[in-house]
């Protein structure tokens, strides 16, 4: 028996038919090919795209092309560009402790009920005054008994100088929620953002009236003023510059 005759077939004849026959070799192996030259093919695509693009770099052509695009642009139509805030309100900084207007009845009362109805911001400053050169008037607008005078005593103590102190005309009474609207006209713009570094959350509205007096209203939020410290701070915040935001790399 030959070493090949598998066992227990010894004294067995077999016969072969058919046109198959084993193959000695491995079958070709097609889709390896196609797949190793489709990589190849991306391959060599990737490469020339990468050339590229570090030509663009080294010799500065992308920059050129933007530059000239940009200069096009300047000198046909103008381009449009953000419009500057001429009246943006004074900032209410983290302080202001109310503010008001004089006495119901009073000529500054009508400007301060007015105010709160308009609505319009005073001008953005930063020339800040003296408090000794600040005429605050201290008006309540809630139903606390005493808190004008006692806020009045406190602003008068850190170097105000004190106007009216009262009630809040009916126009503002119990009509401030949050702890101060400070309330001045165009020059006494400076004043209200220095009062308003004096409390917490206070707004600022502008009115009609040529002084620099300003109203501090005490609203329903208000506890009381801020620490000498912390008003400090929030004035240096509220003077500080708005950061402007730089153009993005590619544009003009």
């Amino acid at each position: 028996m030959s070493m090949l005759t598998p066992q227990g077939m010894k004294g067995k004849q077999f016969r072969i038919t058919g046109t198959s026959y084993p193959r000695l070799g491995p079958p070709p192996r097609r889709r390896r090919r196609v797949l190793m030259a489709i990589g190849s093919v991306l391959a060599l695509a990737l490469i020339a795209l990468g050339g590229v693009q570090l030509v663009d770099i080294f010799t500065g052509r992308s920059k050129h092309g933007s530059a000239q695009a940009c200069a096009t642009t300047a000198s046909g139509k103008p381009m449009v560009r953000p419009a500057a805030a001429t009246g943006a309100p004074a900032p209410a900084a983290s302080g202001a402790a109310g503010g008001g207007s004089p006495a119901a009845g009073s000529p500054a009362a009508g400007s301060a009920a007015a105010s709160a109805g308009a609505g319009t911001p005073l001008p953005a400053t930063t020339a800040i005054p003296q408090p000794q050169a600040v005429t605050v008037n201290v008006l309540n607008s809630t139903d606390k008994a005493g808190l004008a005078a006692r806020t009045a005593d406190e602003l008068k103590k850190r170097g105000f100088t004190v106007g009216k102190v009262g009630n809040a005309p009916s126009a503002l009474s119990k009509k401030v929620p949050n702890s101060a609207q400070l309330i001045a006209g165009s020059t006494g713009a400076a004043a209200a953002t220095l009062l308003g570094s004096e409390v917490s959350g206070a707004t600022t509205m502008a009115d009609a009236r040529t002084d620099g007096s300003v109203d501090f209203v005490i609203g329903d939020a208000y506890t009381d003023l801020l620490d000498p410290n912390a008003a400090a701070a929030a004035l240096a915040q509220a003077l500080k510059p708005s950061p402007s935001a730089s153009p993005l790399s590619g544009t003009c």
